[in-house]
């Protein structure tokens, strides 16, 4: 299924070796992904593995090296670099919105301090449903995810090239913005307190496009006809429903009689095909002056104002439909399937404009302001409306609190590298 999630910005729209040093930097997220790395290389090997229980959200606020630390990593860098990086660059590629120009691998910002293998569960992912030009190469990204970051890195200096992205009038800064996957309490019935639907796509939803829009949806007999009977659960707050439908997808945590909790992952399943607008921007332009973090702000707004709520949420005319998916513990590490088809990896996977980047693509990311200072291999698995151009993409952050607060976040200027088999 390709997923085009309706993305959202802060405007609205994850002997001492270097793996040692590695680890000590980023504790819960090397444990998380090397229990996954496992997992992953169990079944290539045909034996059933036991799923891990992790956490889903990364931590991406990279700190600077030491000193001395950084001095070992650039020099043992440095004498990879000669050795393997010393051959004539290539021609340049042209994409259709995008420059792709060929550079020395030392052009890349902290190439030394990524600790690849928490990348290699995301190019794993990726295999699942390769292009042509990087299918050749999953057998050996495969082996290689139990390697050691240096033999990982040397395998990367040795068969890729990396080009510096640039769009075709020349800028070679975009913007970074993240998105994430929201985990909101529900009912499966409707009850006292929870009375906003989220619904399965209607029986006729293909034969007439665009559909109702959101007001249309929420008042016209016909419409609301139309999604009788298909409704997946109930929600306690409309602006956590409109969160579900800007983000494209999400979890819903259900209590079931005996007490206990259920989550499932509702995935995208279609739209009314009616354009997007930003409910910020909408306030904005009705005079409020504080709209983020997104979703708290909006909701301090709306209890401030409930005469008006509906005209907020009728502000945006897109309409997002879900599927259910049943949520097995190894899938609960990993995001909803992203426009490439595969699951996206917190920490690890953006969307971008295809145009630009082919689905599948390594990319070399760097990005530093007040959210995050972000060097590290990242892949192209997903998209969405808002994403355009070339040096523009999408952190994908995680699940639950605490990625959809770094989500709301960040805005900042990006630089993408692309490593393309040479």
């Amino acid at each position: 299924m390709v997923h085009h999630t309706i993305r959202m910005s802060n405007t609205m729209a994850p002997k001492a070796s270097s793996s040692s040093r590695y680890i000590s930097r980023f504790p819960q997220v090397v444990k998380t992904l090397l229990i996954i790395a496992s997992t992953l290389w169990l079944a290539s090997c045909g034996v059933t593995p036991t799923a891990p229980q992790v956490s889903v959200v990364p931590e991406v606020l990279a700190a600077p090296l030491p000193a001395a630390m950084d001095d070992m990593l650039t020099a043992e860098l440095s004498r990879e670099l000669s050795h393997y990086d010393n051959a004539p660059l290539p021609s340049p590629r042209v994409t259709t919105k995008s420059r792709w120009v060929p550079v020395r691998w030392a052009e890349l910002p902290g190439l030394g301090q990524d600790p690849l293998f928490e990348a290699w569960n995301a190019w794993i992912k990726s295999c699942e449903r390769p292009g042509p030009v990087f299918a050749p190469l999953c057998s050996q990204v495969r082996r290689l995810s139990i390697a050691t970051p240096e033999e990982q890195r040397v395998w990367l200096l040795t068969r890729l090239q990396p080009y510096r992205i640039e769009s075709l009038a020349g800028p070679e800064t975009g913007q970074l913005t993240s998105y994430f996957e929201p985990l909101i309490k529900a009912s499966r019935q409707r009850a006292p307190g929870f009375e906003v639907p989220l619904y399965r796509p209607p029986a006729g939803l293909a034969a007439r496009k665009p559909w109702y829009t959101r007001q249309e949806i929420e008042t016209l007999p016909e419409a609301r006809a139309a999604l009788q009977g298909r409704e997946i659960a109930w929600l306690a707050d409309p602006i956590d429903a409109l969160l579900l439908h800007i983000q494209g997808s999400g979890r819903i945590s259900i209590t079931a009689a005996d007490g206990s909790e259920r989550v499932t992952r509702l995935a995208f399943a279609g739209s009314n095909e009616q354009p997007y607008r930003s409910v910020n921007q909408w306030l904005i332009s009705q005079g409020v002056t504080r709209v983020n973090p997104w979703p708290e702000a909006t909701k301090a707004w709306a209890a401030q104002n409930p005469q008006r709520v509906q005209q907020l949420l009728w502000s945006n005319p897109r309409y997002i439909f879900f599927q259910e998916e049943t949520l097995t513990p190894l899938d609960s590490a990993f995001g909803p399937r992203g426009a490439q088809g595969v699951a996206l990896t917190p920490g690890r996977s953006i969307a971008v404009d295809p145009s630009s980047i082919p689905y599948g693509t390594p990319v070399w990311l760097a990005s530093r302001g007040p959210a995050a200072n972000l060097q590290r291999l990242v892949f192209a698995q997903d998209t969405g409306s808002a994403i355009v151009g070339a040096v523009r993409a999408d952190y994908f952050a995680g699940t639950g609190d605490q990625a959809g607060l770094f989500a709301a976040r960040m805005n900042q200027p990006l630089r993408l590298w692309a490593l393309w088999p040479k």
